[in-house]
């Protein structure tokens, strides 16, 4: 398996990081209604909410964009980094968003974005 392709697999558990610190040592967490709970939540632990919102929301793309470059036989190693750069923008990404660092966090989603876009016109380019 190609470094790209587990990135997908290291990105797919970016969601689930923020939503464990959201809710990691909460005593009044409620598993059994959870969607109330994460609506009445503010500061750090609605961020990382909103940051795991937004990871769900940034990793199909990711997905997608790296299997397209694997599928079409783009350049590996322009792969591997611009997966390596989603995947360090990302997790930038949502430590800024809980840190309510929101130009940094800004920052880290264009970067994030660029891997992306940078994926697909690696596949675009491969012979």
């Amino acid at each position: 398996m190609t470094f790209a392709l587990w990135c997908v697999f290291v990105g797919l558990w970016l969601p689930l990081l923020w939503s464990i610190m959201a809710k990691w040592g909460f005593p009044k967490y409620d598993n059994s209604r959870p969607r109330d709970w994460m609506a009445r939540q503010e500061g750090w632990r609605q961020r990382a909410l909103w940051a795991q919102a937004n990871a769900w929301e940034a990793f199909a793309p990711f997905a997608a964009a790296v299997l397209t470059a694997h599928f079409t036989g783009a350049d590996q190693t322009v792969a591997n980094w611009l997966a390596a750069l989603f995947i360090v923008s990302r997790t930038l990404h949502g430590v800024f968003y809980i840190a309510d660092r929101s130009n940094l966090r800004s920052v880290a989603w264009f970067w994030g974005m660029v891997a992306v876009i940078g994926l697909f016109v690696a596949a675009a380019s491969a012979p």
